[in-house]
């Protein structure tokens, strides 16, 4: 277990090196796309998930990596943006970075270290409805508020831009006339619950092979 709150501390757990490809999964909320993962690849010697990586103390996540046995860190953004502590924990815990609801922009000390080894899920099919501050129910208003007639997810690869990384994935759903923000959010979740640790499993095994 570590937490970052202007310097890094160890604690009890015991770091997670035995898989071939180890995860770290950055989320600020519930978790509910971590605990996907932390599902899918349970009880496999390939790939497993080795980090949480938050930036919000009170956040559902903490409780799924405890849960799970998984170290995680708590990160304040001055040592987020302004120091290299995050990036050379991951450099020892993690080969692959997975974005699961993360809502700070990712720094570039981090982008440049995993470049092309870290993906991000979006709650439409991009390069529509992207970019700062679309993230959530604001993204699945403006479908609405637009008529769109289908909405989606889109897995792309993280870069120093928002949502403009190179599109891996997109897996679509209808948007009808009674939807609302909610209902639509629903039907992107299962999508996320259905594609995203897929995916993943498919990128990884392609290195791996």
């Amino acid at each position: 277990m570590w937490y970052v709150n202007n310097s890094l501390k160890q604690t009890t757990f015991v770091a997670q090196n035995q898989y071939m490809y180890r995860l770290a999964i950055f989320a600020s909320g519930e978790g509910s796309n971590a605990q996907k993962f932390i599902e899918y690849f349970k009880g496999r010697s390939d790939i497993g998930i080795s980090l949480i990586v938050c930036n919000r103390k009170e956040a559902g996540v903490i409780n799924k990596a405890k849960e799970g046995g998984i170290q995680f860190i708590i990160v304040d953004k001055d040592t987020f943006y302004n120091t290299d502590s995050v990036l050379n924990e991951l450099k020892k815990e993690a080969d692959f970075i997975v974005l699961a609801g993360f809502l700070w922009m990712v720094p570039d000390n981090i982008t440049k270290a995993f470049a092309g080894k870290m993906v991000n899920i979006h709650p439409a099919l991009l390069p529509k409805y992207g970019g700062k501050g679309m993230y959530g129910a604001k993204v699945h208003e403006a479908v609405i508020a637009n008529k769109e007639k289908e909405s989606g997810i889109t897995i792309h690869y993280v870069n120093d831009k928002y949502d403009e990384g190179k599109i891996i994935f997109q897996a679509k759903c209808v948007v009808d006339g009674a939807d609302t923000p909610d209902s639509l959010a629903k039907k992107i979740h299962e999508l996320e619950y259905k594609f995203y640790p897929l995916i993943v499993d498919k990128l990884l095994h392609e290195n791996i092979s």
